[in-house]
């Protein structure tokens, strides 16, 4: 998770002496998306980019329920505006802007708060060394209190009004400020009768539809083989099986566990749900790939839920969605952690989530949504049995919010723990908190959340890390599988085993 005090990684590029140019808030707040440019866009896509950039603005503007011309601008991609008009024109005497009237202002990134000169062991530019980095002023906007995190006390009043200031870009004279161009406002259009207000609509929908460079297909809907169809088994004359929620933190485990049940026979396993859980080993955004998934087996009729990206009383009571990333911390984000969960080794593909909503495309299910569907729609008497394989965060929310949940569940299993069955010593599987020897990831990460579900009444079955190590080591099932991939799910795993 960032932190507050990334602040001072924009005061270092502000003092490095490169040459900047900055495209502001105030600035780009000047080019709202207005009723006029979004009809001219809808009018003008005439490039397979054209046409993909306007679907997802039209996305952006529906999901963020904003009120779509007054609240939403064009934040970053002005800024590639001003940048390709400033190297385009750097040569010249005046250095015109095509798109933004410039200025030149002297400026820091303020990375303090006051009263300033005064050491309370937040800012390591001044409490660390004895003399300032970057020879800053020891009494300086630099040299105050650092904000620690959101709800950091010191900079809360009673009516929660923060009064700190870390980030903040303001216009400082003496040697802590830089010398840098910046961009003001969007220049309107030269053309007073033209419904383009700003001169940037012009140049920007002329570049998406140009026909140089533009793109060979579009990728959301010509892929070989890819049809868009929704996919739903017919099961009539069969009796189905055992009902089964699937939840899971999109692990490449996690996601062999789910091919595994969907070619169980139905008649044994009813996969009716799958929960995700995101504050496991894989970013929440990977839920696409489990849609990949059952478009791939025929099953798109199964109903997916995003949990929580943090775990049980991680959030901050006023604003759910942030919170401490204590735990999740743990999980490596690069090569064998994050990057190879979120893309699967390279294998996934986004199809995007089919809904059921005004807009389908855009509508993804929250994990507690999906368990109150699936509660809705299963027989009188009929009970759920629970997969679990990451932290247990969606299973105790469900617990917390449904008071009648563990009637209906009739099994939890859980993949999880680490007990000391038979005097077991091994060293737990928390491999980057090197403070932490004994410990199982899953319970790592949500370890009230898990609290929850043991002090619960329901029946749990445990499959506790030892016993995930006695089946640990599989090379010659990798073998059997290379040699015996007869099915796109076989040809799909194992690569996977193997990376």
């Amino acid at each position: 998770m960032p932190e507050f005090r990334q602040s001072k990684p924009s005061l270092q590029v502000i003092h490095s002496r490169i040459p900047i140019t900055l495209v502001p808030l105030d600035a780009t707040n000047t080019i709202p998306i207005t009723r006029d440019f979004f009809e001219a866009f809808e009018q003008n896509q005439h490039t397979y980019e054209a046409q993909y950039v306007f679907k997802s603005l039209k996305a952006a503007l529906h999901t963020l329920s904003l009120d779509s011309f007054k609240n939403y601008f064009m934040w970053d991609s002005f800024m590639s505006g001003v940048a390709t008009s400033a190297m385009r024109n750097i040569h010249e005497k005046h250095e015109e802007n095509e798109f933004a009237e410039m200025v030149y202002m002297n400026i820091t990134v303020i990375t303090s708060n006051e009263p300033y000169g005064i050491s309370d062991g937040s800012n390591t530019l001044f409490d660390d060394d004895k003399i300032p980095k970057f020879n800053l002023l020891k009494n300086g906007v630099h040299s105050g209190h650092v904000q620690t995190g959101i709800l950091d006390p010191f900079c809360l009043r009673e009516n929660r009004t923060g009064i700190c200031k870390d980030g903040y870009t303001e216009e400082v004279t003496g040697p802590d400020s830089v010398r840098v161009r910046v961009a003001t406002r969007a220049k309107p259009n030269h053309d007073n009768t033209s419904s383009l207000d700003r001169e940037y609509f012009l140049s920007f929908l002329d570049v998406l539809n140009r026909p140089q460079q533009k793109g060979r297909f579009n990728f959301t809907s010509e892929f070989p083989y890819y049809k868009q169809v929704f996919y739903k088994p017919d099961f009539k004359g069969k009796k189905l099986g055992k009902i089964v929620v699937f939840d899971m933190d999109m692990s490449v485990g996690d996601f062999l566990a789910l091919f595994y049940l969907l070619k169980v026979p139905v008649e044994e396993i009813y996969l009716k749900a799958i929960l995700v859980t995101g504050s496991g080993w894989a970013n929440v955004a990977t839920i696409d790939v489990v849609y990949d998934l059952l478009h791939m087996m025929g099953r798109d009729d199964i109903d997916v839920g995003l949990g929580d990206s943090f775990g049980l009383n991680q959030s901050y009571p006023h604003t759910p969605n942030v919170g401490d990333c204590k735990y999740s911390k743990s999980i490596p984000h690069g090569s064998a952690g994050r990057l190879d969960s979120d893309t699967l080794y390279g294998l996934a593909r986004d199809f995007g989530a089919p809904g059921n909503t005004d807009f389908p495309q855009l509508k993804q299910p929250l994990a507690l949504e999906v368990w109150r569907l699936l509660v809705k729609s299963i027989d009188d008497g009929s009970r759920v049995t629970f997969l679990s394989n990451g932290p247990l965060t969606n299973l105790a929310n469900i617990l917390l919010s449904d008071l009648n949940s563990s009637s209906i569940i009739q099994e939890a299993v859980i993949l999880g723990g680490h007990t000391n069955y038979k005097n077991n010593q091994e060293k737990g599987n928390v491999i980057n908190v090197p403070s932490n020897k004994y410990a199982e990831l899953n319970m790592f990460l949500d370890p009230l959340s898990a609290k929850t579900v043991f002090d619960s009444s329901l029946e749990i079955t445990l499959i506790p890390l030892h016993m995930q190590r006695k089946v640990y080591g599989f090379p010659e099932m990798i073998k059997r599988l290379q040699s015996n991939s007869t099915t796109p799910e076989t040809s799909f795993c194992w690569p996977e085993l193997g990376s």
